[in-house]
């Protein structure tokens, strides 16, 4: 099973950046990749969208509202993956706050390697993205 992970540093504490990303709903919040979310299956499942037209299922697995951080599963996606796992999480550091997005899956059609790459950029891009909410 391949792993990928990405770490950022935010300058606003913890609570704040949860009660932005923490929502299963959120995405298009602060993610520009996703304009489009919907809920089904009584918040368990979300739709996206992705920028270029693209579906993605996913479901969630665990959500820790006082631990700050979510874990899902992805039913349907355009991506080479399966049995995906993936965890956000946000943590006190200092004054501000330290958001991980990682995840785990096999590769489908190509190699190991190719799906980690994939899997890093859209972690890290998506926490650039989310530091961006927060101008020092």
């Amino acid at each position: 099973m391949a792993t990928a992970s990405a770490t950022i540093d935010i300058p606003a504490s913890a609570d704040q950046v949860w009660q932005l990303i923490g929502g299963f709903n959120t995405l298009p919040d602060w993610l520009p990749l996703i304009p489009k979310s919907e809920l089904s299956e009584g918040g368990r499942v979300r739709t996206l969208q992705t920028a270029d037209g693209a579906v993605v299922i996913e479901r969630l697995q665990a959500f820790d509202n006082a631990a700050r951080t979510y874990s899902y599963s992805i039913e349907q996606a355009p991506f080479p993956a399966t049995d995906y796992l993936a965890t956000i999480k946000v943590e006190a550091q200092g004054q501000g706050a330290r958001v991980t997005w990682s995840g785990r899956f096999n590769a489908k059609g190509v190699s190991e390697e190719e799906v980690v790459a994939l899997f890093n950029g859209i972690y890290q891009g998506g926490l650039e993205a989310l530091r961006a909410n927060y101008p020092a």
